[in-house]
């Protein structure tokens, strides 16, 4: 045991936040902070929503090196399950958006299980497969309500004390959302767990030969970036009070890997700023219809040009420091 930790010495290094983490997070906070009051804020909690979406994302693929095609039947599922919590049965904004993360972590648990046991492409197509099966049962299941969704989902009152109807009130929920998943996030990958993530990532047969049981630990990694995939979900069904199948299409995976790429992967901010950058374009551009798609494509073939590492992968590679 000594000897295999002296040998992962360099993979599991300090756990305090840079100086220069911490003043871009702070920085984020006050600009998150003050955005309502000069943005509309339904766009903005439809980008923080995202934004989550594209951290837990990144936590698998970006430092457990695990690349899902399926993402969105983990946002899908949690919409779905908050919504019909919600409407249906009348729970409280706090035990729905909880009822659709627990499901999005018990689906990622299943389909982990199941996916787990192949690497590389063979992964990302059964997660694929896997989220296409998710969508159509979505689109066939009587609860669901088929390609209408489930709509006129009420937002309730918080802790039976706070009224959501208020856009500001829903708004500032949505955001300690987003900052307790993305602190949450930030310290797993610099945790001893995070770390060995990253070892696996890097070198997986040097990883087994130091005894760790990397299939445990890329479960883990998989449903943890499940629950807070649902937890964007759950958030963005009472956010639009809607849950359609939209979120559970195979185009929303591909969606966050954009965003995800385009922000800079592996990086802790990268997820966020290409969030907001993917909303911001389809929110500005969207009087120009399918052109929207080609403009994102044309921006991703640039990015993947001429900043191989992401937006903010490429700042922080000048800066000679992580973001």
């Amino acid at each position: 045991m000594t000897q295999q930790h002296g040998e992962m010495a360099g993979v599991t290094g300090a756990h305090g936040a840079p100086y220069h983490q911490r003043v871009a997070f702070a920085a984020m906070v006050a600009l998150l902070l003050l955005a309502p009051f000069v943005v509309y804020p339904v766009f903005l909690m439809k980008a923080l929503c995202f934004a989550l979406f594209a951290c837990a994302f990144n936590l698998l693929i970006g430092f457990g090196g695990l690349l899902s095609f399926g993402h969105a039947m983990f946002l899908g599922t949690a919409g779905y399950a908050c919504a019909h919590a919600a409407k249906v049965w009348g729970f409280n904004p706090e035990f729905a958006i909880l009822f659709g993360t627990a499901a999005s972590a018990l689906l990622g648990i299943v389909t982990g299980l199941l996916a787990i046991r192949r690497q590389g492409i063979y992964f990302a197509m059964i997660t694929l497969a896997l989220a296409q099966m998710i969508f159509f049962f979505c689109m066939q299941a009587p609860f669901t309500g088929g390609e209408d969704g489930i709509q006129a989902v009420p937002r309730g009152m918080l802790f039976g004390l706070i009224d959501l109807s208020n856009v500001l009130t829903m708004y500032f929920l949505v955001l300690a959302i987003f900052l307790a998943g993305f602190l949450l996030i930030y310290r797993i990958i610099h945790s001893p767990f995070g770390q060995v993530l990253k070892a696996i990532r890097e070198n997986e047969p040097r990883a087994i030969s130091l005894g760790y049981r990397t299939d445990q630990y890329k479960l883990l990694a998989f449903v943890l970036s499940a629950t807070l995939a649902g937890l964007a979900g759950s958030t963005k069904a009472l956010v639009f009070q809607l849950a359609s199948l939209t979120d559970a299409h195979w185009n929303m995976s591909g969606e966050v890997v954009l965003m995800t790429l385009l922000g800079g992967l592996g990086t802790v901010f990268g997820p966020v700023a290409g969030a907001f950058i993917i909303i911001t374009m389809e929110n500005y551009l969207a009087g120009m219809g399918q052109w929207v798609t080609i403009i994102q494509g044309s921006i991703f073939v640039a990015c993947v040009l001429a900043f191989r590492r992401g937006i903010v992968g490429e700042v922080g590679y000048w800066l000679k420091k992580p973001l």
